[in-house]
């Protein structure tokens, strides 16, 4: 194989199909003893009739029997290898995807914000699938097929040695065509599978955007960009194909050399010894004919099984790649496990820096203290480096430099789930499960009662759109929120923080998507839930940050003013600037007519 360490990475995948693969090779075992003892019987019969004065009848009907126990015997078996091999296929393909959606959990923030979400996508689904269509084929036809090639053989030096001998001698030949073709199409069908995700991020990226397409009459370019990779997959897989279809027709030759050169021979032989009663028989002609085309018929069958195993293995080295993944660090045997009790609601960032990549520097010796209860606002221009901090708070990304504590625990010293945990998270960008409005609520805090859960989402003003829905907190909610409105997803992501109480707040856009009017009661509700709770916000309409009591000014990674609203008002500076143009903004926007 091309790639043995892949090869053996799948084999390893049989440990829990040991069985199935052992009644598999016995089944196969049986199969090809059937078939290659037909010619024996088929041969049999001719001699009864050929050259006979007076035909056995007897004899034709006891090996008649014989041949049709065997067809049934064969076909049986073929059914029951079928289905041995469909479980191992299937049980392989099941582990590995297992494996893969398990290995997502493992992996950083770093990983996903690296790679499309199509490709990731495309390795767990396409590349598994196109796998199984490989294992199934190899499964099937290439045990058969070595077990063919080696009982013929034996059947053949049975009955004529020098004739086998000659098959021998050709057989090299096609094995050298066959294996020269498959080296060279490996890297073909390497190549398709990489293009094949590409198209699949690109169609999920569309699909996913298509509003954002739509209102910008980007319909054009989005399908001449769909054009562009659709042409590309199509020239490497008629590439791939083209290259891979040449084997058949080279071993085919090969293997009509083979027939003709034993047709030749054993006629001659049977000529030759003639009237002498020392020759072979045209019943052991026949099982020789028989013998040939069966011996030449595999290597037709494992020439295709090579090509398949090929776009298998370069497929299987995809889902490979996303399982080596480098993994987020596991915490350590020491790690503490924060409890709620355990935290006084202080913050301490300590001269922290850290960068996305080395050569662009982004967050540089940052510092900030919080105490308990205080609400600290974050605001800045876009790509300041505002969610990046919370990003490291929440250990999405660990610091380059610097330290990071809550209540006086390095969060590097704390296991990430009790860190996440007691910190609770409102983002801009809102995700909900294809699942009740009950249980996407209740996901903060498994096991909640009905009862708490409406509590919460009274508190986010989300109780009375809800029972407005078909089955209230038993609607099922579809993809991504289904047909609520992007507010609506919004108040169900609030009210599940607010079904938690977590000691402390991040609050990212909380309510980018949601009406003034609706926006004004949540704010009243974070006030009276962050009341005792150290809260971080980020916001860009800062009229909803006044009551902070500390504002931290950041552009290029660095905190350029601190303090209060009415002291950063007053101070004339960079939020002043930013504060009187969203005033003016505002002002401008409704004097318009």
């Amino acid at each position: 194989m091309k790639n043995p360490s892949t090869f053996r990475r799948l084999l390893r995948y049989l440990r829990h199909s040991r069985i199935l693969l052992f009644l598999s090779l016995m089944f196969t075992l049986a199969t090809v003893f059937s078939a290659l003892y037909l010619p024996v019987l088929f041969g049999d019969v001719i001699d009864v009739i050929v050259g006979k004065d007076q035909v056995d009848f007897d004899a034709i009907r006891t090996l008649s029997v014989r041949i049709l126990i065997l067809i049934g015997c064969t076909a049986l078996l073929q059914w029951l290898i079928n289905i041995c091999n469909n479980r191992m296929a299937f049980s392989i393909i099941y582990e590995m995807r297992r494996d893969a959606f398990s290995k997502l959990q493992k992996l950083p923030l770093s990983y996903l914000d690296n790679h499309p979400t199509g490709e990731t996508v495309s390795r767990i689904v396409s590349d598994t699938e196109q796998l199984t269509d490989g294992l199934l084929l190899g499964f099937t036809q290439f045990f058969s097929g070595i077990l063919t090639i080696l009982g013929t053989l034996a059947f053949m030096f049975r009955i004529r040695w020098q004739i086998a001998l000659l098959v021998v001698l050709i057989t090299p030949l096609s094995l050298f065509v066959a294996s020269f073709i498959a080296r060279h199409s490996y890297h073909l069908f390497h190549a398709q599978a990489k293009i094949r995700a590409e198209q699949t991020a690109l169609v999920d990226e569309l699909i996913g955007q298509h509003k954002v397409v739509t209102a910008f009459s980007h319909e054009q370019t989005s399908l001449a960009d769909f054009d562009h990779v659709n042409e590309e997959l199509r020239t490497t897989s008629r590439r791939a194909l083209f290259f891979s279809s040449l084997t058949n027709p080279s071993t085919r030759f090969v293997n009509n050399l083979v027939y003709a050169g034993v047709a030749l021979t054993g006629a001659l032989i049977c000529i030759a010894a003639e009237g002498t009663g020392s020759g072979m028989s045209v019943g052991s002609l026949f099982s020789l004919l028989t013998y040939a085309t069966q011996y030449t018929k595999p290597f037709n069958e494992i020439s295709g099984v090579i090509a398949e195993m090929q776009n298998a293995l370069a497929c299987a080295r995809r889902v490979f790649d996303l399982l080596d993944a480098e993994e987020e660090p596991e915490d350590p045997a020491d790690a503490h496990t924060l409890t709620k009790e355990e935290i006084d609601g202080r913050i301490d960032i300590d001269d922290v820096s850290f960068s996305y990549t080395p050569d662009r520097p982004l967050i540089e010796h940052f510092r900030l203290s919080l105490q308990n209860g205080q609400r600290v606002a974050i605001v800045g221009p876009t790509g300041c480096g505002k969610t990046t901090m919370i990003n490291l708070i929440m250990r999405f990304y660990d610091c380059d430099e610097g330290e990071i504590r809550i209540s006086g625990y390095p969060t590097k010293s704390l296991t990430r789930a009790s860190l996440r945990r007691n910190v609770g998270m409102v983002l801009q960008d809102t995700w909900l499960k294809q699942a009740s409005v009950y249980d996407n609520i209740a996901m903060s805090k498994p096991g909640a009662t009905k009862e708490e859960v409406e509590q919460a989402a009274m508190a986010a003003h989300a109780h009375n759109f809800i029972r407005r829905l078909p089955q209230g907190y038993d609607t099922i909610l579809g993809e991504g929120g289904g047909s609520l409105s992007q507010g609506q997803k919004q108040l169900l992501c609030i009210a599940r923080v607010m079904l938690a109480l977590p000691p402390v707040l991040i609050l990212d856009e909380a309510t980018s998507s949601i009406d003034t009017r609706t926006e004004l009661k949540i704010q009243n509700a974070f006030s009276n839930m962050m009341r005792g709770r150290t809260s971080i916000v980020i916001a860009h309409r800062l009229s909803t940050i006044r009551e902070a009591d500390i504002i931290l000014v950041m552009k290029d990674g660095k905190v350029v003013e601190r303090g209060n609203h009415k002291t950063l008002l007053e101070k004339g500076g960079y939020y002043a600037e930013l504060y009187n143009s969203q005033f003016d903004a505002t002002e401008s926007s409704s004097e318009q007519p």
